[in-house]
């Protein structure tokens, strides 16, 4: 029988990891390297995104991995930190946090990323060999097709299922969840990928709308 203290106490532990997770995830990377080496707002130019392959599009390789790496590692460093102070299933709710933060930031009205970067971070600090094996997939089929969403969306559908085959209950469903998310944040991507109008890896696309 639970008693209604600990029953408390246990959301109030949920939501606290899932709160901290939200907050690192939300930081914005991708505006904030753009904004401190002096170009102009990222969400003017290109998709709009806050993401690395937007940041691309700038011309600025080094400010691109910059984002790639701030968006990753701070969904490595949700799980681990929580990991470290709490329990995994805390960390699992901060990893669901931190995706959310990422492309859902209070600070930027909702509109955030697309959440690849954020996704391959939180599996880093989780299993850190799927990782691996989610990149190479992604590279084969980035390098095949030049289309940086298809390779993204593609290796994600690999992950729940090698965690599931590697008895890992939890975070499975765990990245369960973050790959229809994921799919559903990229469902514009989608769209242009089945009309054949998705701009592939160093495309310039339109400006995006004010």
């Amino acid at each position: 029988m639970f008693h209604p203290v600990n029953w408390s106490l246990a959301l109030l532990s949920y939501a606290t990891a899932f709160t901290f997770g939200y907050l690192l995830g939300s930081i914005p990377f991708g505006l904030i390297v753009t904004r401190l080496a002096g170009t102009q707002d990222i969400r003017s130019i290109g998709s709009g995104n806050i993401g690395a392959t937007n940041v691309l599009r700038t011309g600025r390789i080094g400010l691109a991995v910059a984002t790639l790496l701030g968006d990753a590692l701070k969904g490595t460093a949700a799980v681990l930190l929580t990991y470290h102070f709490g329990r995994q299933d805390l960390a699992i709710f901060a990893a669901l946090g931190a995706f959310l933060g990422h492309v859902f930031p209070v600070w930027l009205r909702f509109k955030g990323g697309k959440g690849v970067a954020t996704y391959v971070g939180i599996l880093i600090a989780f299993a850190w060999p799927v990782a691996i094996a989610y990149c190479v997939i992604w590279l084969v089929i980035a390098a095949t097709t030049r289309y940086s969403s298809l390779a993204g969306l593609t290796a994600s559908t690999t992950v729940p299922v090698i965690l599931w085959l590697n008895k890992a209950g939890p975070q499975a469903l765990l990245f369960l969840v973050l790959t229809v998310a994921l799919w559903i944040a990229h469902r514009a991507n989608l769209w242009r990928l089945l009309n054949g109008t998705e701009s592939k890896i160093g495309q310039s696309v339109p400006a995006a709308p004010p």
